[in-house]
């Protein structure tokens, strides 16, 4: 397994090593020893979630706030998405940048969402499976957001223009300007 840090700190793209033969493949998903040691985390995943959506749908940004906030491992099991992670941390230097990365059944990439971070992904095949572990439980009282087309992140979600499939309540999520900074405090 491959762990590798992104731009932003403390978030992680994990490719796994593939054992292929005439009957199929295995790959070890997770270890959590071998994360620990390289990225000095200490994660402890509680919850595991799972979405179908087609093409177009996009998902996000997302997050739990305060004592609800949650660190996320995800991972595409059929289809391809582009993953996006926000870093949402006050006082982080790469406060209000994104990463995003390419999760496909094909690549079998996985990306690790730290707490203080929004996340979201786009559905670019026609149909996705996505999974993910949470550190710590889903708060309905906790959920937030920050709207998916803000232009001072300005994403390309690889979706075309009109085709995009969003949610009533992702539309109407603030952009990161109305961001209050005070909410992980």
């Amino acid at each position: 397994m491959n762990i590798v840090e992104t731009k932003l700190k403390d978030c992680y793209i994990i490719e796994p090593k593939v054992f292929g033969d005439s009957r199929g493949y295995f790959f070890e998903s997770f270890h959590l020893k071998k994360f620990t040691e390289v990225t000095g985390l200490a994660i402890n995943f509680v919850q595991d979630n799972q979405s179908s959506s087609s093409y177009g749908v996009i998902r996000g940004l997302h997050f739990q706030k305060g004592v609800h906030a949650q660190a996320k491992l995800v991972r595409v099991l059929s289809g391809r998405v582009i993953d996006v992670a926000v870093d949402l941390r006050p006082d982080s230097d790469t406060f209000g940048q994104y990463e995003a990365v390419e999760l496909s059944a094909e690549n079998k990439k996985q990306l690790f969402v730290p707490r203080g971070f929004a996340h979201g992904f786009s559905v670019l095949s026609e149909t996705a499976e996505f999974s993910y572990k949470c550190d710590n439980y889903y708060n309905k009282e906790s959920e937030s957001g920050i709207r998916y087309n803000d232009p001072g992140l300005a994403i390309d979600w690889g979706i075309n223009n009109g085709d995009e499939i969003i949610s009533e309540k992702d539309q109407d999520l603030p952009f990161l300007k109305e961001f209050n900074k005070s909410i992980y405090g």
